[in-house]
């Protein structure tokens, strides 16, 4: 713990509300790949895909990498599948030859096209990856988080059990390590500081210790708070290296207060979920045969394109469903990142998503500024 009044901290953290308005002004430059990184320094490179350093790991990281969720997955795979993703019927899809083809020619192509990245936080996700990333580890990093075994729950509140739940974890997955272990923290606010405390010092003594222990290369956490993530990067800089957060079509900088004030500060790489906004961006439904695909795979390029227009992200990870949607993705890359005014109007017409967010995202708006 580092000597900075408690009781501020704990204004901060615990008793903040609500999220300053306002826009960062100006643009950003498009950020390219290290000049002086040398391609062989590069996983799985390829010419046609930029490359953006992860923060203080010095992992030189694909602009666009693959995310976990499998959503809508029922809509390309052949009939008879069933479940969208991260269900409890994905256990059982995880012996599908139907369902691992498909996460196998994803990832195939995802290696093709030079991302070489993939994030994981859920078991299902985890056993699904592993499975298909057997013998090519060289290609791609692994990111992992099995939240079930994490600070979301009461009971995985210390360290010990959390470096217990890693190894039963990594054993089960038959990993030996994995290249960045993030740990979940609890999505729902902690207004008692003890306990908040109490989670934060699990996490880092874990993360410090799986570290130690040659388990996980680089160490983070996720969260859906920013205030506490926050506070959090400032606390711990040693073992925050890597961060996760919401990053939609619709996230802006915050000009005072940001979060992004601390990642520079501490030199914190970062991965932003839910880029499409749980998919509520899109008017199709990610079918080959929606009549809206051509308008939406424009909408999902747009967001990437918006996403790495801020230099401090280090790469957004959609979840994929399909090649189409890995294509798609690695194309957004070679665009420009400065928008037309009809790109523009395109994007900021977006904000119907927040109409179509499912009842059980509709936090994604408190992530609309960062």
């Amino acid at each position: 713990m580092s000597n900075r009044n408690p009781m501020s901290r704990r204004e901060f953290v615990v008793g903040a509300s609500g999220v300053a308005g306002g826009l960062v002004a100006g643009g950003v430059a498009l950020a390219t790949t290290e000049k002086n990184t040398p391609r062989r320094a590069i996983l799985n490179f390829n010419e046609n895909m930029e490359y953006r350093r992860l923060g203080k790991t010095g992992l030189m990281v694909s602009a666009v990498c693959l995310g976990g969720h499998w959503k809508r997955l029922n809509t390309v795979m052949p009939p008879g599948f069933k479940g969208e993703g991260y269900m409890d019927e994905d256990f059982a899809n995880l012996n599908n030859p139907a369902f691992l083809k498909n996460r196998d020619q994803v990832v195939s192509r995802s290696i093709e096209m030079g991302i070489n990245y993939v994030d994981a936080c859920a078991p299902q996700e985890i056993l699904a990856y592993s499975k298909v990333l057997k013998g090519r580890r060289a290609s791609m990093y692994f990111g992992f988080s099995w939240h079930t075994r994490e600070p979301r729950f009461p009971e995985w509140r210390s360290g010990k059990r959390l470096l217990e739940g890693f190894d039963q974890s990594l054993k089960e997955a038959g990993l030996d390590y994995v290249d960045l272990w993030r740990i979940s923290l609890p999505m729902q606010r902690i207004t008692d500081f003890g306990e908040l405390l109490r989670v934060e010092a699990a996490t880092v003594e874990a993360l410090e210790k799986a570290k130690q222990q040659g388990k996980a290369r680089f160490t983070g956490v996720s969260t859906h708070n920013r205030i506490w993530l926050k506070s959090v990067i400032d606390e711990y800089p040693k073992q925050i290296e890597v961060v996760l957060f919401p990053y939609t079509a619709r996230s802006r900088e915050l000009p005072q207060d940001s979060v992004f004030e601390s990642i520079r500060k501490q030199d914190v790489g970062v991965f932003g979920i839910k880029p499409f906004a749980d998919n509520s961006l899109f008017a199709g439904d990610s079918s080959p045969i929606s009549p809206h695909r051509e308008e939406d795979d424009q909408r999902a390029r747009l967001a990437i394109r918006h996403v790495l227009s801020n230099p401090a992200i280090t790469a957004p990870i959609p979840g994929l469903t399909s090649i189409r949607q890995v294509d798609n993705v690695a194309l957004a890359i070679q665009e420009r990142r400065k928008t037309d005014p009809q790109e523009k109007a395109r994007l900021e017409a977006s904000a119907e998503m927040w109409a179509r967010l499912r009842p059980n995202h509709q936090w994604l708006r408190e992530w609309e500024f960062v």
